[in-house]
């Protein structure tokens, strides 16, 4: 492989390793200025997408140890990553594809897992981590204020209890 090629998949390489996830799309029929916009919209969700060969897709993600994913890199192939959670990007992948018809979503890799399409698509429905978070938050809270309730209404109650005791005696 030449110099420049060699290049090309070291970049690539350092793409996926300061990644996450990998998203791999096929954008066939996408015009420049779709393709621009699901960059604006993915820039927003600290994600990026890159048109690359597939030859050189195969290369680095040998390179850096990733999952092989031979039997989805056919035809024209755009890979989507970021630096923060795949969730978003997803999103916003999805909500394009309803809206523009492209692209198509092929496979992921998360966490060095490979993921289906369909398991992407579920992943853009979930909640951001920042509500997982607080829903988290939430119900664990939430039995602690029951509690905390339940031990409270039984002291007041002995102390009615012991009020009106009292008064009866004088």
């Amino acid at each position: 492989m030449r110099k420049e090629k060699l290049g090309i998949v070291k970049n690539v390489g350092v793409w996926l390793e300061g990644s996450p996830y990998l998203i791999v799309a096929d954008y066939t029929g996408m015009k420049v200025e779709q393709f621009s916009e699901l960059r604006n919209r993915l820039a927003g969700a600290k994600a990026e997408v890159h048109v690359v060969k597939n030859t050189f897709l195969r290369k680095a993600l040998k390179e850096v140890g990733l999952p092989d994913l031979d039997l989805h890199l056919q035809g024209q192939t755009a890979v989507v990553y970021g630096e923060s959670e795949v969730s978003s990007a997803a999103k916003v992948l999805k909500n394009f594809k309803s809206e523009f018809e492209k692209p198509a979503i092929r496979v992921g890799i998360v966490d060095r897992s490979v993921m289906s399409m369909e398991n992407i698509l579920a992943i853009a429905d979930l909640p951001s981590r920042e509500v997982l978070l607080a829903q988290l938050l939430g119900l664990i809270n939430t039995p602690a204020t029951r509690l905390a309730s339940i031990i409270r209404v039984p002291a007041s109650q002995l102390a009615q209890v012991l009020k009106a005791n009292s008064e009866k005696t004088e």
